[in-house]
């Protein structure tokens, strides 16, 4: 194989649906694609996208904030040094947002943040970056930032355009607390009836084993910032079926399932606070992933982001549907892995 020749590897993918999704970024029933090899989790999902569409409004998928990060390294001669530069740098926040701006169409600073270790000044910068996940916009951009500071002659020499206080594809608490990617809650409330007749369960049921398996059990095994199911297994296969980057389903899957009942039903909750996703740049150039963005109408003209907010709220969607189904099957002894061996057979004949 010479450098250029690329091979694919096939990844079986399903639309599965429709969902009805409401909310900031759609109002619509719309199907989406899941590229897997775990083909069981198609029904999965298809049984809480059925569930969606007996509830007025569906699931209701809000998108309430948007950013992508990259944090820098300037090493200083000791802490003191590095809090003086630090506040001359804060000082001049207005020529760090032009300069950002000058060189590129979408990418804008909206915020810094710094901390320092020792003689160590991290800068972590945060840009909206249109519909790009921002992964190269940002870098460029954190680029442009370091080699302007540097030019202010502030004494602080060269460390890294990247210092994992971003933080890119592990799983850490910085992002939860101030936010990468698009940040999205799925919501919807179940009539009982509908959890009884369509999840085979109730809301009982659902809301103890979100608090006992979710909640509790994820804090005995230390997860960080993360309490739910299987939030990966959506999210990969979104990612892979339009073309984003999979490694960072590292982050994408730390979020919270929650659950209340309520007089009028259950209420089910997914929690996304940092879904690294975007609609143009590396990726989305294949005939399969342009298709699959066409149909879930993310090629539409939109103001710079909206195609983006879009499929963001189409993914937090799917991962409620699958974590639903999950659950509820995980109420009733053996369900699972009844349901598991069912499926499996079923594909392999």
């Amino acid at each position: 194989m010479t450098q250029r020749e690329q091979l694919f590897t096939p990844i079986p993918t399903s639309w599965v649906g429709p969902i009805r999704i409401s909310g900031n970024a759609l109002n619509e029933e719309v199907q989406v694609p899941l590229a897997t090899y775990e083909t069981p989790l198609w029904p999965s999902v298809g049984r809480g996208a059925r569930v969606s569409r007996f509830v007025e409004g569906g699931i209701r998928a809000t998108v309430v904030d948007e950013r992508m990060t990259r944090s820098s390294l300037f090493v200083a001669r000791d802490a003191g040094h590095a809090f003086e530069a630090w506040q001359q740098i804060s000082a001049r926040a207005d020529e760090l947002r032009d300069a950002v701006a000058a060189q590129s169409r979408f990418a804008r600073l909206i915020e810094v943040h710094e901390e320092i270790v020792g003689n160590l000044l991290y800068l972590r910068f945060a840009f909206t970056t249109g519909d790009a996940s921002g992964h190269n916009m940002v870098t460029q951009a954190a680029d442009t930032l370091m080699n302007l500071i540097l030019s202010w002659e502030l004494g602080l020499d060269y460390g890294s355009v990247s210092a994992n206080y971003c933080s890119d594809k592990k799983a850490t608490a910085v992002n939860g607390v101030l936010g990468r990617g698009r940040n999205v809650v799925a919501e919807i409330l179940i009539p009982h009836d509908i959890v009884r007749d369509k999840l085979r369960t109730s809301t009982d049921r659902m809301v103890d084993l979100v608090v006992r398996k979710n909640l509790v059990g994820s804090t005995i095994a230390g997860a960080l910032r993360s309490a739910n199911a299987h939030y990966a297994n959506m999210l990969l296969g979104f990612y892979l079926a339009t073309g984003q980057d999979a490694a960072n389903i590292v982050e994408g899957s730390q979020g919270i399932t929650y659950a209340e009942a309520r007089e009028e039903g259950l209420y089910f909750s997914c929690t996304l606070p940092h879904l690294i996703v975007g609609t143009v740049g590396n990726g989305k150039d294949l005939p399969a992933v342009e298709e699959a963005l066409t149909r879930l109408g993310c090629r539409e003209e939109r103001e710079p982001g909206a195609n983006s907010r879009r499929l963001a709220a189409m993914i937090a969607a799917a991962v409620l549907c699958g974590e639903l189904s999950l659950l509820a099957a995980q109420t009733n002894p053996g369900e699972l892995m009844r349901s598991h061996i069912a499926l499996e057979r079923k594909e392999g004949k």
